[in-house]
């Protein structure tokens, strides 16, 4: 069964070169085509695609805003999001992966490197290692305001639901956890999709932002007295 794609880019080469990346490999089939994140949106709701490749800076609507309005979607199974950028440090891919993206990849990747990021993201796994992320919003989380408010998700999760969550924040694989909380990685395992359930999360990326967002994590990368 193919994986079906849709790629929102403003400029028109790019575009092209993505479409000819991912429609030469037999899993892919791009259905279309957006040059702005309103016009993404619109056909995502109509073409119901597995994966967005989108842009981050695009005219009438950003990549960021339109990460945002397609994972908060009602009633629908959201798509994958996996961001592009021209520049590795740029602040709005954290926003985009606050927004609900799976990841992220430079514009300057290779053809592989883009097929490989879209099965991964099709895959339902996060592109970003988590350690990756942290270091990545480390840089910008001072600038950055909480985006959770109100009572806290926190409070459904159990004593070690929370441990294994400060550990996967930190960068800690499951295997990592498993020795440092001296049990089974199987039992690691089922915290971590304990917690993706529980707290709304896609993946282990969303579950280090999550972290940041609700004080767990600070940037000097000590553990919050409020966690």
């Amino acid at each position: 069964m193919s994986t079906t794609v849709l790629i929102a880019d403003d400029q028109p080469l790019m575009r092209t070169a993505l479409r000819m990346s991912l429609a030469a490999e037999p899993d892919f089939e791009v259905v279309g085509e957006a040059a702005d994140g309103l016009q993404a949106i619109e056909l995502a709701a109509r073409l119901r695609p597995d994966v967005i490749v989108m842009d981050i800076r695009m005219p009438k609507l950003d990549g960021v805003a339109a990460t945002r309005q397609l994972t908060e979607s009602a009633g629908v199974a959201p798509p994958k999001i996996l961001i592009i950028t021209t520049f590795a440090l740029d602040e709005y891919v954290v926003e985009a992966l606050r927004a609900g993206a799976s990841g992220f990849l430079l514009k300057d990747a290779t053809s592989d490197e883009l097929v490989h990021a879209v099965r991964v993201v099709a895959a339902g796994d996060a592109l970003l290692a988590p350690g990756v992320t942290r270091r990545f919003l480390d840089q910008y989380a001072r600038r950055l305001p909480p985006a959770v408010k109100g009572p806290s998700a926190l409070d459904t999760i159990t004593k070690r639901e929370l441990a294994v969550l400060m550990l996967v924040a930190n960068g800690l694989h499951n295997a990592a956890i498993a020795r440092e909380l001296h049990v089974a990685e199987s039992s690691v395992k089922t915290h971590v999709g304990h917690l993706l359930a529980k707290l709304g999360k896609q993946d282990r990326v969303q579950l280090v932002i999550y972290a940041y967002e609700t004080g767990l994590i600070v940037p000097t990368g000590r553990v919050s007295p409020h966690g």
